[in-house]
C-alpha cells in the first residue's frame, strides 16, 4: 500500500487528489494550516519544519509519493506571502521529504505549478532571482513593495517549476522522478474568491480556455494519479498542462 503525503489536502485540488488516491489504496497523510492529519502554517520556516517532521513520524520516514498542491493566489492578504507559500513552502518540503523518498518503493514527486508560469512577464518579476537564490527575506520584501499580487503569483510559479526542472539530474540519480502539473482555471474556492477580486477579478473572469469552460479539481487530481503511476515510469521533470489548452493559445508557437 502506497504511502503518500499531498498538502494543501483540506481543500480543492488537493482534497480531490486526496480522495483519488484513497479510493486507489494510498494511505495518504493530508497537510493544510487545519483539517488534515498534519495541521502546519507553510508560510514560516518553523510551520515547514514541523510539517516535515510530521510527515516523517506519520510515515516512518519512508515515503512513496509527495504532492505539493498548497499554495495561494491573488486574494491572499500580502503578495509576500504568496511567495512564502508557493515557493518556500514547497521547496522546504521537496528538500525535507526527499530522503523518505529515496526510501521509497516508487519514489515520485508532483508539484502543482500554474499556466500563469509562462504568461508574458512571469519569468521577469522581479521577484523570480531572489526566490531562486533562496532568499525569502528579500523576496517577500519586493513582493510587498510591489504591491502586485498577480506578479507574485506568477513569478512563483514560474520559479517553483524551475526549482523542479533543476532537480531533475539530481532526483533522477536517486530514482525518484518529479514532474510538474500546470493547471489553467480549476473551479476551487481559492479560484472563485480570485474571480471576486477587485482588482484581478475581470482579468480572471475574462480567462477562458479555448475548450470554453474551467476544470474540475478531479481532472486535476487525475493527471497527478497519472504521474505517480507506473504508466509514468519514464516522465520525469517535464510539466504537463492540464489547462484546457491556454498555453496554446497564449504560446502557439513556443513549447
Amino acid at each position: 500500500m502506497p504511502i503518500t503525503a499531498v498538502s494543501g489536502s483540506a481543500s480543492g485540488i488537493g482534497a480531490a487528489i486526496c480522495e483519488q488516491l484513497r479510493q486507489e489504496g494510498h494511505t495518504v497523510i493530508g497537510i493544510d494550516l487545519a483539517g488534515a492529519d498534519v495541521e502546519a502554517d507553510l508560510s514560516t520556516p518553523a510551520g515547514r519544519d514541523a510539517a516535515v517532521s510530521a510527515v516523517l513520524e506519520k510515515s516512518g520516514g519512508v515515503l512513496d509519493h509527495l504532492v505539493l498542491c498548497a499554495g495561494l493566489g491573488v486574494s491572499a492578504p500580502s503578495p509576500g506571502l504568496i511567495a512564502s507559500v508557493n515557493y518556500f513552502g514547497a521547496t522546504a518540503l521537496l528538500e525535507g521529504l526527499s530522503p523518505a523518498l529515496e526510501k521509497g518503493s516508487q519514489k515520485s514527486a508532483v508539484v502543482i505549478g500554474s499556466v500563469a508560469s509562462v504568461q508574458p512577464g512571469s519569468d521577469q518579476s522581479p521577484i523570480v532571482e531572489r526566490l531562486l537564490a533562496n532568499d525569502e527575506a528579500a523576496a517577500v520584501a519586493i513582493a510587498n513593495e510591489s504591491g502586485e499580487s498577480m506578479a507574485a503569483y506568477g513569478g512563483s510559479k514560474y520559479a517553483i517549476t524551475c526549482f523542479v526542472r533543476g532537480k531533475a539530474i539530481e532526483w533522477g540519480k536517486r530514482g525518484i522522478r518529479l514532474n510538474v502539473v500546470a493547471p489553467g482555471a480549476v473551479e476551487t474556492p481559492l479560484f472563485e474568491a480570485s474571480k471576486e477580486h477587485p482588482k484581478y477579478g475581470e482579468a480572471t473572469r475574462n480567462f477562458v480556455a479555448p475548450l470554453g469552460r474551467n476544470s474540475k479539481p478531479a481532472e486535476i487530481a487525475s493527471a497527478v494519479r497519472f504521474l505517480l503511476s507506473e504508466q509514468a515510469s519514464f516522465v520525469h521533470g517535464t510539466i504537463l498542462f492540464v489547462d484546457g489548452g491556454m498555453d496554446a493559445m497564449m504560446r502557439p508557437k513556443r513549447f
